[in-house]
């Protein structure tokens, strides 16, 4: 089980750091519906991580051999995942420099529902390429590692937990305290807004970097 929560930690940590999705949740709490639609955004992220890991899960909870080590074909993917992340975060890298269009769905945020915010959350989890693989490496760790049914739940729940944590802080933080969250909420969008590829390249090359190693080291 700690080896498996090891494994998880640079992954969480990969998807919570993912500038566009804490962006968008600021975007949302200082919009014109900030509570419902910041709410829905968290749940959806929730959601989004939580059937994105769970079903690599259930797929690869056969991979492992008899006596629980992941087989060379969870290595092999692993190592896969590894190269796309590092094909990833060299592309980022040499494109962040550049001025980068404001997303379409970024400048309509203001006029969201919560369902719609709830909708944009799962996306972002669950389909965006770069967060699904990291949610598939984490999936592929727990489901070959011949855990017990409650280590399991407990394993999806702290990726999840982390994961979902710099998305769901600031919501719950604004519903707190709004008035004294604006200021400092608005800095930190302009930063990541500023930095994002830079951030996430680095942090996709460093996460890449560590499956191959991982890949690797199963073969």
């Amino acid at each position: 089980m700690g080896s498996v929560i090891g494994d998880l930690l640079p992954l969480a940590v990969g998807v919570a750091v993912s500038p566009i999705p804490i962006i968008a949740a600021i975007l949302m709490l200082l919009s014109k519906r900030a509570g419902s639609t910041s709410v829905g955004f968290a749940l959806g992220w929730i959601l989004g991580i939580v059937v994105a890991t769970v079903i690599f899960v259930l797929l690869s909870s056969k991979l492992g051999d008899s006596e629980g080590d992941p087989s060379a074909t969870v290595s092999w993917i692993k190592l896969a995942l590894g190269v796309l992340l590092l094909a990833f975060g060299v592309k980022q890298w040499r494109g962040r420099g550049g001025e980068h269009e404001t997303p379409k769905w970024m400048q309509a945020i203001d006029d969201m529902t919560a369902a719609k915010g709830l909708g944009l959350g799962f996306a972002l989890a669950a389909i965006n390429p770069k967060n699904l693989m990291m949610c598939i490496a984490a999936g592929i760790s727990i489901g070959s590692a011949s855990l017990g049914s409650g280590e399991v739940v407990v394993a999806v729940l702290v990726f999840t937990v982390i994961a979902a944590s710099t998305v769901c802080v600031p919501v719950i933080g604004y519903l707190v305290a709004a008035e004294r969250l604006r200021g400092p909420l608005a800095k930190l969008k302009v930063w990541l807004q500023d930095n994002n590829a830079t951030v996430m390249s680095v942090l996709i090359l460093v996460i890449g970097v560590v499956l191959i190693g991982k890949g690797i080291g199963g073969l």
